[in-house]
């Protein structure tokens, strides 16, 4: 009985003495749970107050100092201010592929691609030993009227005895010569056929350097059609020397791929309308091509359509180009001119008293820096124009007035 008495008492200890741990561990328990919402709800307060004064991301600078990244391993929350970036509407993105008429690449080509023809030329030649010997050739055109005028390079059809006209949709026929000009390098040919569809035709005046443009044409002569690539406009006013008495002038340059077969094809904007008539590549020289400006051959185009030849006023002068070594020679007070070599018996300059050596500098109100402007003006002037002519002789500058005259043949 003593013995269970003792058991019962020492248990009721053992109890007693658990239970009083296990009341202080809860103690204990609730002052840390107790003294951990006062720690966050004070951290909480003191950033909540932090970020009242802070600007709002649109009023803050959205980057960070270089030297305050390097110094640190981490970044804090509240020093990363989201930058202000709106989404892109898809519509935008879309557009970023196509001009402002909403005109893709591909449009651009599909309006412009049927009225691309393909030309071949046949010529025949005699050999130093009489014998036969036939050249063929192949460039590019444009469909200019439902007649079936067509545009081209007077290179590429310049001599031939047979020329043929391939269109878009594979018809071939035989081109007539309506009329060519060699010294803006363009030509017109004639087609006898239905269904054409002419090109569309744009401003060059209205050209920007950066912009768009297309190159169409049959490269190479290859095969399955023409070929087309895409390029902008790299520069304006170009001039090319061709030899110094002749230079192409206000031409335009691209970057979009002109090969052999592509002279004569067109040179379009992001609408699909004709602004150049390719024409040239510079040899060992990468993404550099030229094309004849629009404008300039509207005026060419219309007189060959008109009387079947080109119209230009005559001088009567043979012209170069000043060079450095010219201008130190003559005293020449200023860099660019045309100076005359030798002036034609009974016409317009001879009679006007001007000389060799003389240097144009200005005809009329438009400037003449090199052989080309003056082509150029010639072009624009025809026979019975009257010109004011302004030239340095002996470092000195005179003027004179000239009717201009009919080229002879």
């Amino acid at each position: 009985m003593n013995k269970i008495t003792c058991l019962l008492l020492i248990l009721l200890f053992i109890v007693a003495a658990c239970g009083t741990k296990t009341t202080t561990d809860q103690m204990n328990l609730t002052a840390d749970s107790d003294s951990k919402p006062e720690t966050i709800e004070n951290s909480y307060q003191d950033e909540k107050e932090k970020n009242k004064s802070m600007p709002l991301p649109s009023e803050a600078d959205s980057s960070i100092p270089l030297e305050d990244l390097e110094d640190k391993d981490t970044i804090s929350a509240t020093e990363i201010i989201p930058l202000d970036i709106s989404p892109v509407p898809i519509v935008d993105l879309i557009s970023v592929s196509q001009n402002e008429d909403g005109m893709t690449t591909v449009e651009a080509v599909r309006e412009l691609g049927p009225s691309v023809v393909q030309i071949s030329t046949d010529t025949v030649s005699i050999s130093l030993y009489n014998r036969i010997v036939p050249q063929t050739g192949v460039g590019s055109g444009i469909i200019i009227d439902k007649l079936g005028n067509i545009l081209t390079n007077n290179h590429v059809v310049e001599g031939a005895d047979l020329v043929t006209v391939t269109l878009n949709d594979g018809r071939s026929y035989p081109a007539t010569l309506v009329g060519s000009d060699n010294i803006t390098d363009l030509a017109v040919i004639k087609i006898s056929a239905a269904k054409l569809t002419p090109a569309k035709f744009g401003r060059s005046s209205d050209l920007q350097v950066g912009e768009d443009v297309i190159a169409v044409g049959h490269a190479l002569g290859l095969k399955g059609g023409p070929t087309v690539s895409k390029g902008v406009v790299s520069a304006l006013e170009r001039t090319i020397q061709i030899d110094p008495q002749k230079a192409m002038v206000d031409l335009i340059q691209t970057d979009a791929s002109i090969n052999p077969g592509n002279s004569g094809g067109p040179l379009a904007n992001s609408r699909g309308e004709v602004i150049g008539i390719n024409t040239a590549i510079i040899d060992d020289s990468n993404g550099i091509g030229f094309a004849i400006n629009i404008d300039d051959a509207h005026v060419v185009v219309d007189q060959i359509l008109a009387s079947g030849n080109v119209l230009r006023g005559f001088l009567g002068i043979t012209p170069f180009n000043v060079t450095d070594s010219i201008r130190e020679q003559i005293n020449l007070p200023v860099a660019d001119g045309v100076i005359i070599a030798g002036v034609v018996s009974g016409f317009p300059a001879e009679k006007s008293g001007l000389q060799s050596e003389d240097v144009i500098v200005m005809l009329n109100e438009d400037s003449i820096e090199n052989a080309g402007d003056l082509s150029k003006f010639l072009l624009n002037n025809p026979p019975g124009s009257e010109v004011e002519v302004r030239f340095y002789r002996n470092g000195e500058l005179r003027k004179v007035d000239v009717v201009l005259a009919d080229k002879p043949e």
